[in-house]
């Protein structure tokens, strides 16, 4: 009877411990499930504090805290990456602070042509729209594409017409006009004619290009695991001809895949589309099997300087990493990681 008492009591005990081990094996794949976090960039190039003024820093580090927190709530309330992108861009267009949506920067023609993208990591579907002139939040109509029609890319008239259709916001161009864009075209202008004139004048060619830029984007990871990722801009000050950058380029500019990562660009658009940025990444992690640290390190630091550009993305991976990675002098910057800690940073 002992030995069947004994029996008994030492196979509940290993049947209560396997349950216990069933629990600890359980609980963390809950948890990681619910990991969720946000990086958010506003822009990177020559931002210098000696440039900076202390009220203007204090009005940078307000936008990019009231953008990241408003992103990261919606995360917290169970909500899903996409919107949380799309939130969140939205409040960096409505700023005249960068250029993207109200801050945009003109054209060669005094005019202001806006771009975006958003990627689904989840579906793969992405949207992306480019060179149009009355959307108030680019971003929403990239949107839009995605989820109302078959297609991936819509530029000029026809997709504000598809805007218009599909209650997409629309204004007035004069609602993007801000003194400051104004006045940095007409010093673009003047710096562009002088450079011009002298090389022409000692018989070899010059390369104009705008040394600061604003662009914006947002990369999320929600509690279900999905990864979006967005970005939108004003392209570059005094661009001609329609030129259209990375920033609304699927693979260039944007990229999420929960499988490895979610990437958001800015920086010197030609040099991002013919490195192909955002995915160069992505796919270094899918291939290689390099963390996301290394991949953003090789394409940012290398790969993209070693053929002459600059700039910088942020980037978050399917743990939850967060990765800022620029080779300018500085990116405006913002998150909140996993543990919930924030970091608003602009110089390098």
């Amino acid at each position: 009877m002992k030995s069947l008492s004994t029996c008994y009591l030492a196979g509940l005990f290993f049947t209560l411990l396997g349950c216990n081990n069933k629990e600890n094996q359980i609980k963390p794949s809950v948890e990681a499930a619910e990991k969720f976090c946000i990086v958010i960039h506003g822009g990177a190039g020559t931002i210098l504090k000696e440039n900076m003024t202390d009220s203007l820093e204090v009005a940078y580090h307000h936008v990019l805290d009231l953008a990241v927190s408003k992103g990261y709530e919606i995360l917290k309330n169970g909500g899903n990456s996409l919107d949380a992108v799309t939130q969140t861009i939205m409040i960096l267009e409505d700023s005249p602070l960068f250029n993207a949506g109200k801050g945009a920067v003109f054209t060669n023609e005094g005019k202001n042509e806006l771009d975006a993208s958003i990627m689904d990591g989840k579906s793969k579907a992405a949207g992306a729209v480019a060179s149009v002139t009355r959307v108030k939040n680019p971003i929403t109509l990239a949107r839009a594409i995605m989820e109302v029609s078959e297609h991936v890319m819509m530029v000029g008239p026809g997709a504000e017409k598809f805007a218009e259709q599909n209650g997409v916001e629309l204004v007035d161009p004069n609602y993007f006009y801000t003194a400051k864009r104004w006045e940095g075209l007409q010093k673009a202008k003047d710096r562009e004619k002088t450079e011009l004139d002298h090389a022409a004048a000692l018989h070899y060619d010059v390369t104009i290009k705008d040394q600061k830029f604003g662009t914006v984007g947002c990369v999320a990871l929600d509690k279900k695991g999905n990864i979006a990722a967005g970005t939108s801009t004003g392209g570059m000050t005094n661009k001609r001809y329609g030129r259209v950058g990375d920033a609304p380029i699927i693979g260039a500019g944007t990229y999420a895949d929960n499988a490895t990562c979610g990437v958001s660009a800015t920086g010197w658009g030609e040099f991002f589309i013919r490195n192909v940025v955002a995915y160069d990444i992505a796919a270094q992690m899918q291939y290689k099997n390099v963390s996301l640290a290394d991949a953003a390190k090789e394409t940012i630091q290398k790969k993209v300087p070693e053929m002459g550009g600059d700039g910088g993305i942020i980037a978050i991976d399917k743990d939850g990493n967060i990765i800022m990675e620029f080779n300018t002098a500085g990116m405006y910057r913002a998150s909140i990681d996993k543990s919930g800690a924030k970091t608003i940073a602009i110089y390098k």
